[in-house]
């Protein structure tokens, strides 16, 4: 091909790529929260595929702490044993709530990983397959295809859901909705970064996420205790 052909070539390529970018942010659904109180635990509806927070606790609790989070993120998966430790401890006191925030740019596996555990969800088995994405977060991260499927199924297999479903769910539509409501939630209140938590509508600071980081739950104990003794409720005997 002569100067004259490749540059011919490079136009069209620019074009159809135009094209194809822009035919994706055209497809691309548009989601309102002008109605969402998004510091509470939201309902299945149509825009998040009929599938409602994933809710640990006390899901009536007025003191709700959301998690935006990416599973493939490794200061998420450093918090997440810390973390647990505190929405476990406060399950009869507090709602916690994970949103998927996939920072896809640098972590090509994390919205895989959302998939599969919104799958586990439709078989009421999410913060099992939460807790196994996590735990096994090395083994996974640097898969791709059907390698990363097969650890995925896997996970499914131990959690004991039906990995046939499991398998046919992971390209559901209804997960990919759900996702990208989380994702629009999050960028609506300015979130780039994970792990962001917010308690009730108060964004956490990161000296408290990284106090999770290393292993410690003083910081976010001492959060959740004032804002239960706000609401006149009693923090666990053991965390008062």
């Amino acid at each position: 091909m002569n100067a004259k052909g490749w540059i011919i070539f490079a136009v069209v390529v620019v074009v159809l790529l135009g094209g194809l970018i822009g035919l994706s942010y055209a497809n691309k659904p548009k989601i309102d929260l002008s109605k969402v109180n998004v510091n509470a635990p939201i309902a299945a509806q149509k825009q998040n595929g009929n599938i409602a927070d994933h809710v640990f606790g006390n899901a009536k609790s007025p003191v709700v702490l959301i998690e935006y989070g990416d599973y493939q993120c490794p200061y998420c998966g450093e918090a997440e044993p810390a973390l647990s430790q505190v929405y476990t401890a406060y399950q009869d006191q507090i709602a916690f709530v994970f949103r998927n925030f996939p920072l896809t740019t640098i972590h090509p596996n994390a919205l895989a990983a959302a998939a599969a555990a919104e799958a586990a969800g439709l078989q009421g088995k999410y913060w099992e397959m939460h807790d196994q994405l996590y735990g096994g977060q090395q083994t996974w991260e640097n898969l791709s295809g059907s390698a990363r499927t097969n650890a995925f199924v896997t996970y499914a297999q131990q959690i004991g859901i039906n990995t046939t479903k499991f398998r046919q769910d992971l390209s559901n539509p209804k997960l990919t909705q759900k996702i990208q409501f989380d994702e629009a939630i999050g960028s609506k209140l300015g979130i780039n970064a994970t792990p962001t938590m917010y308690l009730n509508d108060k964004k956490l600071g990161d000296d408290v996420t990284g106090d999770l980081q290393s292993s410690s739950t003083k910081k976010l104990e001492s959060a959740l205790n004032t804002e239960l003794k706000a609401h006149g409720i009693t923090p666990p005997s053991s965390k008062s």
